[in-house]
């Protein structure tokens, strides 16, 4: 039952900058905008809370609890919105393409993200390739002290930091309010069909904005996650990988579903990590490690088969809107 409790309990590890990603993605497709730029806005957000943590752990003998959790935070923030507005500037006020402003901003974020980590590791003049935030990052990773009193019970439930809780909080507040708050509503009618939400009354701009930027900064605390959670705070250039593509595609298998994105990224944190639970050949390694994709594209392939409406992206998805051609 430990083995058990101690992989789900990887699996959750793994899966939460997944969630984070996928909810802000969800949002964001909700209002009929297709942000391929997640991947990019979570290594904004991400280095963002580095650069705000850095100044303030270097600038201070002692490190303040509240301040080492908020001024990473609220720098995640502004980084991911700031990188949220360019793209919606680009593609809502210009009419840009969605896919290729996406995939510029998310190879944008990258390197965005490696020049300013390459820059802290040179202030430092660290021998090692990454950036410690070790005396921050404690704060992020504190779980409740009673976990390991209860057993596999604790690690499965109450050994993680808050934003673990957190990442579980908004998808199901997003559900709720996508479900049964008139600004669901709205925003719903927006992605379906914005032209007759227009005729309507609704502010399509005003939500395709909102609902983009609020995605866009759930999606860096995805970042910020990573870095001084999972990773202890530690920043090194390229470590994120490819977890950004991952969230992007949980939003397929979740079926446009927050809440289902719970379950969707566990479960791909656990095929993430799966292979190092099991003794197999070094040559079937990179099989089982596209196992995560292959999933997705099954789930892609029954969702087209059923053909449901409430099983489809939004109808207006990725398409610019014209007010002068309703």
């Amino acid at each position: 039952m430990n083995f058990i409790a101690q992989f789900l309990q990887r699996a959750i590890l793994q899966g939460t900058p997944l969630l984070f990603g996928a909810t802000g993605e969800i949002i964001t497709e909700k209002s009929g905008n297709l942000n391929l730029g997640i991947p990019g806005i979570m290594y904004v957000g991400a280095i963002s809370g580095v650069i705000g943590g850095f100044f303030y752990q270097n600038s201070v003998k002692s490190v303040n609890p509240f301040l080492a959790i908020m001024i990473p935070l609220l720098s995640c923030l502004l980084g991911a919105l700031l990188a949220s507005l360019i793209y919606c500037f680009l593609t809502i006020t210009l009419h840009a393409n969605q896919n290729v402003t996406g995939l510029a901003l998310t190879t944008f974020g990258v390197g965005f993200g490696n020049f300013f980590g390459g820059s802290l590791i040179k202030i430092t003049k660290s021998e090692v390739p990454y950036v410690a935030l070790t005396k921050i990052a404690k704060y992020y990773h504190s779980s409740f002290p009673f976990a390991k009193k209860l057993g596999w019970f604790g690690t499965l439930f109450f050994s993680y930091g808050f934003l673990v809780y957190l990442a579980v909080i908004l998808a199901i507040v997003a559900t709720v309010l996508l479900k049964r708050s008139r600004i669901g509503l709205q925003l719903r009618a927006v992605g379906e069909n914005p032209a007759t939400a227009d005729a309507a009354g609704i502010n399509v701009t005003g939500y395709k904005y909102f609902a983009t930027c609020i995605g866009g900064m759930v999606a860096g605390l995805g970042g910020l996650y990573f870095i001084m959670d999972y990773s202890g705070g530690i920043w090194s250039n390229n470590g994120f990988g490819d977890r950004g593509w991952l969230a992007i595609a949980i939003v397929i298998f979740a079926m446009w579903r927050p809440n289902l994105a719970i379950f969707a990224s566990y479960l791909f944190g656990g095929l993430y990590i799966l292979f190092n639970y099991i003794n197999a050949k070094m040559q079937l390694l990179p099989i089982i490690q596209m196992i995560p994709y292959v999933v997705t594209i099954l789930a892609l392939i029954l969702t087209s088969i059923r053909k449901k409406r409430e099983n489809q992206p939004p109808a207006s998805l990725g398409l610019s809107y014209f007010r002068e051609e309703r």
